[in-house]
């Protein structure tokens, strides 16, 4: 069967409202692009800074700036009105372990994104607080990186580790460290190995600037050695984005030997075979 269980009802615009976009009309959207797409598995994970909740959690300003919605009105939401599995898209924020998974583990998810979105207060994907702006070079910034999403995996927040290699986005625009990138990947490795946790593998990096599936092949390919199962996404803000590129996404896996890809229900986790099809 195929999954696509990192998707978004809305767009990361300020403008789209919980209102507009948390609707059972939208949700079907969303649900008739997965079963054109032969998805059997379709969830949703909002981002959990559109929630006031988060602000228990981190007192960011973007968090801050978008705060606005009610988690229990949104999980209440997918579980009554739609048939999509229940999820959330968490970031790891370092140091506030705890108060994450308060706030997490007093919901009834199916599963849980982890995300690496920021190093201290700062951005790695947008303009906005950006990382990239600072005086401190790829190599730098790609350490500690990876050094953050091995404290991820390890901190036992997340069921799904997201685009595992986030920090290359930007592509060209951004510089890369030279050499082999290996060297930065093996930073996160022993908690990732530690963790057991699901490595997602999404094809959201292609409609990226770095125009690649996340994570690289070598990446996924020490993850996999380390035993990792996978979780296949799209991380779709439209529906038309529902299961986008998965022909990429499922050959890269094939060329691995992949042949399973998990299930949630409940923070459980099983694996069915690869194939298009519902349950």
């Amino acid at each position: 069967m195929l999954t696509d269980y990192h998707t978004h009802l809305r767009p990361d615009d300020l403008a789209a409202t919980a209102d507009e976009h948390f609707t059972a009309a939208n949700a079907e959207r969303y649900r008739e692009a997965a079963e054109k797409r032969e998805i059997g598995e379709l969830g949703v994970s909002e981002h959990i800074y559109r929630f006031r909740q988060a602000l228990e959690v981190w007192q960011h300003p973007l968090w801050r700036e978008y705060a606005h919605d009610d988690l229990d009105d949104y999980c209440r939401f997918v579980r009554e009105d739609t048939d999509l599995r229940l999820g959330i898209e968490a970031d790891f924020v370092r140091g506030a372990e705890d108060r994450t998974a308060n706030l997490l583990q007093s919901r009834d998810f199916d599963y849980v994104v982890g995300s690496v979105h920021f190093l201290r207060d700062q951005s790695l994907d947008m303009e906005d607080w950006s990382v990239w702006a600072s005086t401190r070079g790829a190599e730098d910034i790609w350490r500690r990186y990876f050094q953050t999403l091995g404290e991820a995996a390890r901190s036992g927040l997340f069921d799904i580790l997201a685009h595992p290699d986030l920090v290359k986005v930007w592509g060209v625009e951004r510089p890369l460290p030279e050499g082999d990138l290996r060297r930065y990947y093996e930073l996160a490795m022993d908690g990732i190995a530690e963790s057991g946790i699901a490595i997602e593998v999404s094809t959201a990096g292609l409609r990226k600037r770095a125009q690649e599936i996340y994570p690289a092949p070598a990446l996924l390919e020490m993850c996999l050695e380390a035993g990792c199962p996978v979780a296949l996404s799209s991380d779709a803000h439209r529906p038309e984005d529902i299961g986008a590129d998965y022909e990429q996404a499922l050959e890269l896996l094939a060329s691995l030997g992949v042949g399973e890809l998990c299930v949630f229900e409940h923070r459980q986790r099983r694996s069915e075979p690869i194939g298009a099809g519902v349950l």
